[in-house]
């Protein structure tokens, strides 16, 4: 049991919120340290697996300039513009579309997008134009007209993008346990047949449906709960052209005068 420490130093090194690639660096020598190879073997296998799935970084790499040609030219400007027209989008609803699209998807084998290219670019910026829309209607409605330009508070475009995150993981992470292709399911595979348990893809994939339906629903969810935060945050930002005024201030930004 000791030899899986660790998974004890992802989680903390995590929970930490450190480097990525430090804490499982480090989790992976640990682990060789304590399955008793020497320092030389570590490395010697550090350098292997490199080599052999260097081809991994391939679609990234190759991938950033094209994304940043098109932002260049537009493309997030775009995404805004289409997501504005559609008047019953919300934030949450963008998401869980992205996430469900990202499930099935993978699911059959087809992959759409990723973080580079698809939720920087066009999933983050079309649920901040969702949610941006609606402050502006808000504004409308308690002006009696067209609302006045309000910019989005900063915690709600952190959050939508931190939701934007986790609806690619969660659409990419269990829906490429439905295809018996991809690698995780022909890894958990193999690695029962190792250990003497003779467990098909076939089972594999099968019993990863209930699993992705369950992370749909959890999706479903987080998306409700997100829209909800949002409205009661935008209630809460004040008119645009005006601040919050300041301890001992009046609304016009005068100094109280005290009472005699």
């Amino acid at each position: 049991m000791i030899k899986l420490i660790g998974i004890l130093v992802v989680a903390v090194g995590f929970a930490l919120r450190a480097n990525t690639l430090l804490v499982v660096l480090v989790a992976g020598v640990v682990t060789g340290l304590v399955s008793g190879m020497s320092w030389h073997e570590i490395v010697a296998q550090f350098g292997t697996y490199f080599v052999e799935n260097r081809y991994m970084t391939l679609p990234v790499i190759l991938m950033l300039p094209l994304v940043g040609m098109l932002e260049r030219h537009g493309l997030r400007e775009r995404a805004e513009t289409l997501i504005r027209r559609a008047r019953a989008a919300t934030a949450g609803r963008v998401l869980l579309l992205y996430s469900v699209m990202r499930q099935i998807s993978i699911s059959l084998g087809v992959r759409i997008g990723d973080h580079a290219s698809a939720v920087r670019p066009i999933v983050a910026p079309m649920a901040e134009a969702a949610a941006a829309r609606l402050l502006a209607d808000a504004s409308g409605r308690a002006g009696g007209g067209a609302g006045p330009a309000r910019e989005l508070p900063v915690k709600v475009v952190h959050d939508i993008r931190a939701h934007a995150a986790a609806a690619e993981n969660v659409g990419n992470f269990f829906g490429e346990d439905v295809f018996i292709a991809v690698g995780a399911v022909l890894l958990m595979s193999g690695f029962f047949q190792s250990v003497g348990m003779q467990v098909s893809v076939w089972a594999l994939a099968l019993w990863g449906i209930p699993t992705a339906i369950v992370a749909f629903l959890l999706m479903w969810w987080r998306a409700r709960v997100l829209d909800r935060r949002i409205a009661a945050a935008l209630a809460r930002t004040p008119p645009a052209g005006g601040a919050v005024p300041a301890a001992g201030e009046t609304a016009k930004g005068k100094p109280e005068e005290g009472r005699t």
